[in-house]
């Protein structure tokens, strides 16, 4: 089916948040491929290899086995949660109304926002310290406050552009400079495995099958599980007659692919290099292991590998903004949201003294409940035959999800009570002196081996999956008693997006 103007290459995405009309579905499951090989094939993958031998102590064969199961077992999650885009053909957050209710919606959906703002200033510094660091060494260009504020400004346009004009133009760029920047990535990843020292590869000692469990569950939160509530705002277009096994298999092969070959080289590299595994910095750690020749391609990698993962996550983080109830279009939610994130730059990189250890500490807390929303939206997923197009724009009683005061109360005790649970089990602090926050339960096996979201996930979807067989609007949404409406015509829909 062909693309409608509304989703063409080039042209400005005018769609909000309501659903796709039948009628402007197109594109393959291999779209979905190419979105998370674009995501992935950031050089910023070494670090994860490396903490894998030197913190949980395995071998390279080891790691990469768990490299396997991580990547492509947590895309694959992400890709069965896209089912829901195609299914409903709305943004994840945005489906997520049918499930919380219209009012309950909105904890899951802040949350997500902040999140997406956080990894996106995370983004946002590192290019611009890359793009700096590629000026030293290609022009000699030193770093000053005017040069910081310029390159700030060159990636959030880069950012901007592709982000504005919207999804059909994200699409094309994930595909065409995956080829680009694949490839400069595979040139530096060839001259680093050179410097591997294999002599210590191959003669160092087996680690246990339980850091192997811990390692699996690592790479699936540092991988697949951050993007999982975004899978269906790129799986909306695509035509419902795709096969949902399809998108599954394009989501983890699109990842898993240059996942693993990064992380594996990550713990080659950590036999000479255990410091690469706990640099606050790694694009100036895997740079200062180059020499000036081959730190041209890697910048230029880093930079363009950044920029791809960047640009889905303002896309994403702008249609989240419009489900929170901002009321404005679409580019303009993409425009506010650089905006923030320039001035994060700028506060973090000029400003403060330390910038990763905290935010990412920040962070930290809340993927607890970003995971007991996967929880719950899973299960919800795995029973829904369908979603009510006009209802999830109808934000008042009328509508289907406003349940029982706008909230699906199974839902929102779940989703609460596995928070909690998961608090109890996570730890967020910057250095062992510089404690943020310490659950009772962070020092137990569960707790000290990163395994707590691991226990978030699968709380919120046990208790969900129990408590939804009890709520009577629940069950009177599911079996239809509720007047069903009919998807909204698109010029109609818009307004209320």
């Amino acid at each position: 089916m062909a693309a409608s103007e509304n989703d063409r290459v080039g042209s400005v995405e005018t769609r909000g948040i309501e659903p796709v009309p039948d009628a402007e579905r197109h594109g393959h499951a291999s779209q979905m491929f190419w979105t998370w090989f674009a995501a992935n094939i950031s050089i910023l993958g070494l670090p994860l290899g490396a903490a894998l031998v030197s913190f949980r102590g395995l071998n390279i064969w080891q790691a990469a086995v768990v490299a396997i199961l991580g990547s492509f077992g947590s895309f694959a999650l992400v890709g069965a949660l896209s089912i829901a885009g195609k299914r409903g053909g709305a943004p994840a957050l945005t489906l997520s109304r049918a499930v919380f209710g219209v009012r309950g919606n909105a904890g899951p959906t802040l949350v997500t926002w902040m999140s997406r703002l956080g990894w996106e200033t995370i983004n946002t510094t590192t290019a611009a310290f890359a793009l700096l660091a590629l000026l030293d060494v290609a022009f000699g260009i030193r770093r000053n406050t005017v040069l910081t504020v310029v390159c700030l400004l060159v990636f959030i346009g880069c950012t901007l552009l592709i982000s504005g004009l919207g999804h059909a133009t994200i699409m094309w760029i994930n595909r065409w400079a995956s080829y680009i920047f694949g490839l400069l990535n595979l040139v530096v990843i060839i001259f680093l495995a050179t410097t591997v020292d294999w002599d210590k590869v191959f003669h160092a000692p087996v680690g246990s099958v339980s850091a192997m469990v811990v390692g699996v569950g690592m790479i699936a939160a540092g991988t697949g599980i951050g993007w999982a509530n975004t899978g269906a705002d790129y799986a909306r277009y695509l035509p419902r007659r795709i096969p949902g096994g399809r998108l599954v298999a394009a989501s983890a092969f699109g990842a898993g692919i240059p996942l693993v070959v990064l992380i594996s080289l990550g713990s080659l590299l950590a036999a000479g290099e255990p410091n690469l595994a706990s640099a606050s910095d790694p694009v100036s750690a895997i740079n200062t292991m180059l020499p000036s020749w081959m730190s041209i391609p890697y910048l230029i990698a880093a930079f363009g590998g950044l920029l791809l993962s960047n640009h889905l996550s303002v896309y994403s983080a702008g249609l989240t903004m419009i489900t929170l109830g901002i009321r404005v279009r679409r580019t303009l939610a993409v425009g506010l949201d650089v905006v923030v994130t320039f001035a994060g730059g700028i506060y973090f990189i000029l400003i403060a003294k330390d910038f990763y250890g905290p935010f990412i500490t920040f962070l930290t807390l809340l993927a607890v409940p970003i995971n007991a929303w996967v929880g719950v939206f899973a299960v919800d997923l795995m029973l829904r035959r369908s979603y009510d197009g006009a209802a999830l724009m109808d934000v008042g009683r009328s509508s289907r999800y406003w349940f029982r005061g706008g909230i699906a109360w199974a839902a929102m005790i779940a989703w609460a009570a596995a928070i909690v649970v998961g608090l109890l089990f996570t730890e967020a602090s910057t250095s062992a002196t510089d404690v943020w926050f310490s659950g009772p339960l962070s020092h137990s096996w569960i707790g000290s081996n990163g395994l707590g979201w691991v226990v978030t996930l699968l709380l919120a979807a046990a208790v969900y999956a129990v408590l939804r067989r009890f709520d009577g609007t629940v069950r009177e949404e599911a079996s239809g008693q509720r007047p069903q409406q009919q998807v909204l015509p698109a010029p109609a829909a818009r307004e209320l997006s």
